[in-house]
């Protein structure tokens, strides 16, 4: 009898541990289901154009007490499995828990470590975010994402450390494999010259110790990166698998770096092509590939929406790392601009600004063959569906480079989705939108 009770109590543990671990794949109903290409939240006004992709819920930034939107990053707690959404605002970095996608909670903001700006960047790792801002003076801020555990009410929260080597800069980079982190467009003797001929170029620190993290590398030599990928190599050039190696998307060209030996890296080569601004690249999973954005190649020299402009995707083949090459440019038949994205096995996961967030299948790039599988749009085009909602107020400014004049802060092309996170185990996805804030999408089953 004895060993039956023990038998009977082993297998309900066993059970009540596997509903635990299970728990992230119940299947939530949606905020918006997206029938006939509009997903509708019941109730409201609110109508968003959509393909294949469900909203299954929603911040607003007035509930982050923000009113522009910019980057966002993911964190999933490995000690609980919770998920959460990191996202950029005007004035600090917001955290969601979105593990009832249905039911988000805002957290509360670490904000700004000077003054507010369009720009924020953040990358996560080892249970730290570390964040950059145009913000001036604003440095490296440090945020040890374990306190986020059990925060059941809106709080203010405080970095945990702030480095003030550098100013401002753009944009921040990890190497999740080796634990370095890189900062885009920090500047000596800020504020960044327009030009950014004061980029201190590369700029890395080592993250062993996330508290204190350590300047490893300080080169202006290789100019100013607006993004950057760095990767323990692993694709077709066996003349440099397992180096790392730096991928930046530096204003008119892409620069390809060996940056192995911290203390001598070394320019492997630089992709060039018929460049308008460019801005940020991805690469395939097998690193045979980048998709790279230009930011203003869809535009006029008013910085409006060219009349037959097509969403490009310049698609680069990395096959010999010492002479990249154009493998082919992908034209969407949406007429918006391309602005962050990022590889998820076969997928393209695209923010494109008024055309929301895009899902290409990159499945077989090798024959040029790139097709849409679904997407979710942030944006409301007032001109064609105002489906009675208020009319813009927030504009963002221009990308900060030299090639920029300043004029595109005032077109609505610049309006929309800024970024977007599909990393997540639950398949969540999450968007950033300037003018609206924080969005969760899940495919349809």
């Amino acid at each position: 009898m004895k060993n039956y009770i023990l038998i009977l109590c082993t297998i309900l543990i066993s059970s009540c541990q596997y509903e635990d671990y299970d728990d992230s794949k119940v299947i939530d109903s949606p905020l918006a289901t997206c029938i006939d290409g509009y997903a509708k939240i019941p109730g409201t006004d609110f109508e968003y154009s959509c393909l294949n992709y469900d909203l299954m819920g929603r911040i607003t930034l007035e509930e982050m007490d923000a009113v522009a939107g910019n980057d966002c990053w993911g964190w999933t707690d490995s000690t609980t499995g919770r998920e959460y959404a990191i996202m950029g605002v005007n004035n600090g970095t917001a955290f969601i828990d979105i593990t009832d996608s249905t039911s988000p909670i805002y957290l509360g903001k670490l904000p700004t470590s000077t003054v507010d700006s369009s720009w924020r960047d953040i990358k996560v790792y080892n249970d730290h975010a570390y964040i950059v801002s145009e913000a001036q003076d604003h440095g490296l801020q440090v945020f040890n994402l374990s306190k986020l555990r059990g925060v059941e009410s809106k709080q203010i929260f405080s970095a945990d450390y702030i480095d003030n080597s550098f100013g401002q800069a753009h944009n921040i980079a990890i190497n999740e494999d080796l634990g370095y982190a890189y900062i885009a467009g920090s500047c000596y003797d800020p504020p960044c010259k327009s030009d950014r001929s004061n980029s201190k170029g590369l700029y890395v620190f080592d993250l062993s110790n996330p508290l204190n993290p350590e300047v490893v590398t300080e080169l202006p030599s290789f100019g100013y990166s607006h993004d950057a990928q760095i990767v323990t190599y692993k694709g077709p050039d066996q003349d440099y698998v397992g180096k790392e190696i730096y991928i930046g998307s530096n204003e008119n060209r892409v620069d390809i770096i060996d940056v192995t030996n911290k203390l001598e890296p070394n320019l492997i080569s630089a992709f060039l092509y018929d460049h308008q601004y460019t801005h940020q690249s991805w690469l395939t999973n097998d690193h045979k590939y980048a998709l790279l954005g230009d930011e203003l190649d869809e535009l006029d020299s008013e910085y409006e929406l060219k009349a037959d402009a097509k969403t490009r995707t310049v698609i680069i083949d990395l096959s010999d790392l010492d002479n990249p090459i154009l493998h082919h440019n992908y034209e969407a038949e949406t007429k918006a601009i391309d602005h962050n994205g990022y590889v998820n096995g076969t997928e393209f996961f695209l923010a494109s600004y008024t055309a929301g967030l895009r899902v290409l299948d990159v499945l077989n790039i090798d024959q040029k063959s790139i097709s849409e599988l679904g997407f979710f749009n942030t944006f409301h085009d007032h001109s064609d569906h105002d489906h009675g909602l208020p009319k813009l107020t927030t504009i963002k400014n221009q990308d900060p480079g030299g090639d920029h004049s300043g004029k595109k802060g005032n077109s609505e092309a610049f309006n929309g989705a800024w970024s977007v996170y599909p990393y997540f185990k639950s398949e969540n996805i999450i968007i950033s939108d300037i003018n609206s804030g924080l969005f969760v999408v899940k495919k349809q089953n």
